[in-house]
């Protein structure tokens, strides 16, 4: 049901990038703006495993320097039938990991020295087992397509504003157009396209935690490494990019009430109760 979902956001998402062309930046609009994002985000794709662990600082690690952590992902990598991905630990108080790479053959799984401290070797194979779920979906190929999309439509409202700035005017593809829709999708089609693309990634979360738990072997394994990382990632702050907040397993950043419309993470309590229904 959540790759049915996931497919229904994408179907709206592409939906209110043609609607948003047509009001704001007509079909010459639609395709500068989509060449833009595509560009941008293809760069982003290709390069994503080594942007993002440069970042935080990741160091890669071989079996003999951290024996039980690599021991676990190489495991459970040929229980889901993937390739060995590469291990990496972040020097990190915060407890939380995420995995990134553009396909299997290119995977990596990094994790925290926090999240190492606090959960035992069953909880750390639940987790481990959630991120290797994200590589087997191919869930960053999803997320930029989303991302794409989504850059466009910002793109595109930019595109119009600066055109009203400057007296700019529609082209002849573009005649019968109104001024107000045009004003109007500059405005909700931004916030509306990036609420779609943060309902991908909550989706995407629900199927990672189902394939993790199948992978590590017992749901409860990752439900119970998500209660402690709730609680501790609330209590210890970590530097992150909002840009990348929705590659870790629980999200680095806080925030309730309406932001919660924006997060790229489902509530806690809902990722818990599944598994547990899992488990029964």
């Amino acid at each position: 049901m959540n790759n049915i979902k996931t497919m229904a956001l994408l179907v709206a998402l592409t939906l209110i990038f043609v609607a948003a062309g047509g009001a704001m930046g007509g079909k010459h609009g639609m395709t500068i703006g989509l060449i833009f994002a595509l560009g941008m985000n293809v760069f982003t794709y290709w390069f994503s495993d080594k942007i993002v662990l440069k970042m935080y600082g990741a160091k890669e690690v071989s079996e003999t320097d951290a024996p039980e952590l690599y021991g676990i992902v190489r495991r459970l990598a040929q229980r889901a039938e993937l390739p060995m991905p590469r291990v990496y630990i972040i020097d990190g108080e915060q407890p939380n990991a995420f995995a990134t790479g553009r396909n299997p053959d290119h995977a990596a799984v990094a994790v925290t020295t926090g999240i190492m401290r606090i959960l035992s070797s069953e909880e750390l194979q639940g987790v481990i087992g959630h991120e290797l779920a994200h590589v087997k979906h191919r869930d960053i190929l999803i997320a930029t397509i989303a991302a794409t999309f989504a850059g466009a439509i910002s793109y595109l409202a930019q595109m119009a504003q600066w055109a009203m700035i400057f007296g700019g005017h529609r082209g002849d593809d573009d005649e019968g157009g109104s001024p107000v829709a045009a004003i109007v999708m500059m405005i909700v089609g931004p916030i509306a396209a990036m609420i779609v693309q943060m309902a991908i990634s909550r989706s995407r979360e629900y199927v990672a935690d189902e394939g993790g738990a199948r992978i590590a072997g017992n749901p409860r394994y990752l439900s119970g490494a998500l209660r402690k990382l709730d609680m501790a990632s609330k209590k210890i702050p970590m530097d992150a990019n909002p840009a990348t907040s929705h590659m870790f397993i629980v999200n680095p950043l806080s925030g309730g009430g309406v932001l919660r419309l924006f997060s790229t993470h489902p509530p806690i309590e809902e990722r818990i109760a599944r598994l547990e229904s899992m488990g029964r």
